[in-house]
């Protein structure tokens, strides 16, 4: 196993790490739209934190050396499912492969953020 880190995204705000690789896959903690300079909220919308939420990923996806084609699952959390199709404009941009994915609603996230996306990777 090795934890996988980088200050391109938002430092974890618990006892967790930004990712693990095991197995010859990368495993992400959940990613909320925080911009990681400020530790801060992207926006208020759903788009901005969306759009944040997926490079948050990006960057440690990056960090481990791969891209989001070598995704194969991700979870996606909403704080109202109201958001969905607006959530999914955003999240369709960086996700072009498609991969296995479950979004569900949630009562509430950290920091009250609207919308959490963690992901399995596929390591070379």
């Amino acid at each position: 196993m090795e934890k996988i880190t980088t200050s391109n995204a938002p430092a974890a705000i618990g006892p967790y790490s930004q990712a693990f690789s095991a197995g010859g896959l990368l495993f992400t903690s959940g990613q909320l739209g925080l911009d990681p300079a400020t530790g801060l909220s992207a926006g208020d919308t759903v788009e901005a934190q969306a759009e944040q939420s997926c490079k948050n990923v990006g960057a440690i996806l990056e960090a481990a050396g791969i891209g989001y084609a070598q995704v194969v699952k991700t979870t996606c959390f909403l704080a109202d499912m109201n958001d969905f199709a607006a959530f999914n404009q955003v999240y369709a941009k960086y996700f072009t492969g498609n991969p296995a994915r479950s979004c569900v609603a949630v009562k509430t996230l950290p920091k009250n953020m609207r919308c959490e996306i963690e992901v399995i990777a596929e390591l070379p």
